[in-house]
């Protein structure tokens, strides 16, 4: 077994799929519409599907808005420096909203980026 990928829903598919593929640097894997259900999926990644763990966006067309919730925590992606990758993000008008730093009550340096949906996502210094 192993994990295949996470879906996210997203109300903004091209602003999703910028975000993703210039600020946090994943491929476009795959991208279908389904007309008869009005919704599209597209799939991106660091490396092709049979090796790698995937993002799935979800648009459904007639959707405006949704509610996280608050079961969902975030997703987590490795960098080579935290504080590089922030500043970069910040540049290309991302949005950082935990600057980088230690964990708290911890060592590890961390941060948190959040997607055009208000998606969190975690970025983890390499050999955390």
């Amino acid at each position: 077994m192993r994990l295949l990928h996470t879906m996210l829903r997203v109300t903004d598919l091209e602003k999703s799929i910028t975000f993703y593929t210039e600020l946090l640097g994943m491929r476009l894997l795959r991208r279908k519409d389904f007309p008869e259900g009005k919704f599209t999926l597209a799939f991106l990644g660091y490396g092709d599907e049979s090796d790698h763990t995937v993002l799935e966006l979800t648009h459904n067309w007639e959707v405006a808005s949704y509610d996280l919730g608050t079961a969902y925590g975030h997703i987590a992606i490795e960098v080579e420096d935290v504080y590089a990758a922030c500043d970069d993000i910040k540049s290309r008008g991302g949005q950082v909203v935990r600057e980088p730093g230690p964990m708290k009550h911890g060592s590890t340096i961390l941060a948190f980026v959040e997607d055009p949906d208000g998606y969190k996502i975690e970025l983890l210094g390499g050999g955390r």
